[in-house]
């Protein structure tokens, strides 16, 4: 006699269960402001992060590297030297499978030694382990003042972007504008009752800063949005452009304070930079004095938007925008002590 239940044994033994594993990303330069920003999207996504940071002199390797880096909870840390292909293979990727690598890395100063060792070389390494260990998929911050790259950390930018776009992966380089904390080097300046530092009228320049939090989140939608992939990305935070004179204006009636500011004319750095030139040729170290110099005249009459290919001018409406928070509703926050901010090289005074 045949059981009743006998017929159902069959189909059910050929029942397999499916299980989607999260997908591993290796993530670089999780240390600075972007970077922790992007590993925490990361996270919060469900992806399975990897975080490669540079050890740092005096590091006790035996604490654990998740109580030096509190910020980046949730994703496993490994130490690596990124100018080195061996080290990156053997104590990142240690053997093992990765889906995507995203890099937030770049060059501490922008001299030209540290960008083309970091802004390129060392992402060139980091793209040839990317290949030997079969990694299909790159996102690459980049920044949108390449699209003049008359300094030494945009060429070196410019040539690794060129050799991801040739590389066969799937790529994303995302060409944001200013960051929060770029422009937020004046506050306590200002809360100490001094100017507000401006070149010429203050309206020189504009930008459609973007926060760290917005643009962690757009740089991890370019994981799974195919409209993202194979693309140069420029892109801003919400809201219209806004110049340093409009920056130092909306400081003033945050704090209550009648607006102060001091002009600095661009000559006045143009001459700088000559003489650091002239003596850089006998004192080394006034030479990347010099290249800093240089550096910060860019940005002073260099607006962080799209450069329009037709009129040679930088366009608002060619920029485009994501995320919520406006450069305004943070300034806001950092005066009421609402969240705070670690300017370091970024502090003006």
């Amino acid at each position: 006699m045949t059981h009743p239940l006998s017929s159902l044994a069959s189909p059910l033994t050929s029942i397999s269960i499916e299980v989607s594993l999260p997908r591993r990303v290796l993530l670089f330069g999780a240390t600075g402001t972007i970077g922790q920003a992007t590993a925490q999207a990361l996270v919060r996504q469900g992806y399975d992060v990897t975080c490669l940071i540079r050890p740092t002199k005096g590091q006790n390797s035996a604490e654990k590297p998740n109580l030096l880096y509190p910020f980046l909870k949730g994703a496993q840390i490994r130490f690596v030297d990124v100018s080195d292909s061996s080290s990156i293979l053997a104590n990142g990727f240690c053997g093992e499978r990765f889906d995507v690598i995203v890099s937030c890395l770049a060059s501490r100063t922008g001299s030209p030694k540290d960008a083309w060792k970091i802004d390129y070389q060392a992402h060139a390494n980091i793209l040839e382990c990317a290949k030997k260990m079969q990694v299909g998929q790159m996102i690459l911050l980049s920044a949108i003042c390449v699209q003049k790259p008359l300094l030494a950390f945009q060429q070196a930018k410019l040539a690794f972007e060129k050799l991801l776009t040739n590389s066969g992966l799937n790529y994303s380089i995302v060409r944001p504008t200013a960051f929060f904390k770029s422009l937020s080097g004046q506050i306590k300046r200002v809360q100490s009752g001094k100017s507000f530092l401006i070149f010429g009228d203050g309206q020189l320049t504009s930008c459609k800063p973007i926060s760290d939090h917005d643009l962690g989140e757009y740089l991890v939608s370019c994981i799974d949005n195919s409209a993202l992939h194979y693309q140069i990305l420029p892109i801003g935070g919400p809201g219209k452009a806004v110049t340093p004179l409009q920056q130092g204006e909306k400081l003033f009636e945050l704090l209550g304070k009648t607006p102060k500011f001091s002009r600095v004319p661009i000559g006045l750095m143009s001459v700088i930079i000559s003489i650091l030139s002239i003596l850089g040729s006998i004192i080394p170290s006034l030479k990347e004095k010099a290249e800093l110099a240089k550096i910060g005249r860019y940005y002073a009459t260099e607006s962080m938007l799209v450069l329009n290919p037709i009129t040679g001018q930088y366009d608002e409406k060619l920029t485009p925008s994501t995320g919520s928070q406006t450069l305004f509703e943070f300034y806001e926050e950092l005066v009421t002590n609402k969240t705070s901010i670690d300017l370091k090289e970024h502090s003006v005074f």
